[in-house]
């Protein structure tokens, strides 16, 4: 089941109370004080890791309270610290504060972690408040107390490709065409419930991440159909590929309207989306007998338009082609690293 938010409540631990405690030996009667400090508790740490996709392991638990630590002992001992408490996110899950609704933390990497309430720290025993003129105290401290709070957590699925269209217009199966990912497939509108993640791998080592979205309907942004839902995922895409059925059904709006509903649902959602690199594909192209629905659609926006079968696989090639370009030059160049400056002393042997 595919969940993508959450409210949960974290409690780190608290710390443990420092000790009274006297040495007592045989010909030691007043060995003075020996009273150790508390342990701390333990951190509640968000991590992002591999593997998680949903938060539905957060659905059915809403408290998560990390253990407290161990109060000190006498002979000077220090009580336990309480381990940390680590929530496995899926990566792209955003942290907000409940209450102020903050945000707190963005998990876009997977292996980033964040420590979202910190543990109390020990008190201290009565062995730290021995003075010269006070050597036999009864004081010490209670541990403070560990953070707590409400989180609300929302996660955005990481691709580098968001698959957009009208239901019906063939996102499923160009995802299956494309990758090893098997969406559902049927001649119905909204097959597709949650979305669908693909990996699609080109020649010479290339890859990119696609995911496929439920299909958008006109007022999806203020909650119609399913897009409402979902469209929070196109956010983290790099590109949009824009799916238009070449040949739709009779009463459904022909291409170049639905064109215009889709690109309409994506301003009024927010302007990140509308800004967003559009790459347009019209689907179906083995059921057209003439391509002037595309020539006609590629005048009125302004744009080359990529004609594709996801059936027969004709078209496939030359649009990925531009899909990876497009999203290598999006993708954050990685730094060239930096060459260690020679030491002037050190020599080398001439090659013989």
């Amino acid at each position: 089941m595919f969940i993508d938010e959450a409210e949960i409540y974290v409690k780190a631990g608290d710390g443990g109370s420092g000790c009274v405690s006297f040495r007592r030996e045989k010909y030691l009667p007043k060995g003075g004080p020996d009273g150790g400090d508390g342990g701390s508790g333990g951190n509640v740490i968000l991590q992002a890791a591999y593997g998680v996709d949903t938060l539905l392991d957060f659905t059915g638990r809403h408290h998560w309270i990390a253990k407290n630590g161990l109060p000190g002992l006498g002979k000077n001992m220090t009580g336990g610290c309480a381990d940390n408490l680590a929530l496995k996110l899926p990566p792209g899950t955003l942290v907000y504060d409940k209450e102020s609704g903050v945000l707190l933390k963005d998990l876009a990497e997977p292996g980033t972690e964040t420590a979202i309430a910190v543990g109390g720290k020990g008190g201290r025993g009565n062995k730290r408040f021995a003075t010269s003129t006070n050597q036999t105290p009864r004081e010490f401290e209670p541990g403070t107390l560990g953070e707590e709070r409400w989180l609300r957590l929302e996660l955005k699925l990481i691709a580098d490709v968001g698959l957009v269209g009208l239901p019906n217009a063939g996102k499923s199966t160009l995802l299956a065409r494309l990758s090893k990912a098997r969406p559902k497939i049927a001649d119905y509108p909204f097959t597709t419930l949650n979305p669908q993640l693909g990996i699609v791998e080109l020649p010479g080592y290339r890859r990119f991440v696609m995911a496929d979205l439920p299909g958008l309907i006109e007022g999806a942004h203020t909650g119609v159909g399913l897009g409402d839902a979902f469209l929070k995922h196109i956010e983290r895409t790099r590109v949009i590929l824009h799916l238009v059925d070449i040949d739709p059904p009779e009463g459904s709006p022909s291409p170049i309207e639905a064109y215009r509903t889709i690109r309409n649902e994506l301003k009024a959602y927010s302007d990140l989306l509308a800004s967003k690199l559009e790459i347009v594909a019209i689907n179906k192209m083995d059921l057209c007998g003439d391509d002037s629905a595309m020539t006609e659609l590629a005048e009125q926006i302004g744009q080359t338009v990529y004609p594709i079968s996801a059936v027969t696989g004709s078209g496939l090639e030359k649009m990925t082609e531009r899909v990876w370009s497009e999203v290598g030059e999006l993708r954050p160049k990685k730094p060239e690293p930096k060459a260690l400056p020679q030491s002037p002393h050190l020599r080398f042997p001439e090659p013989s």
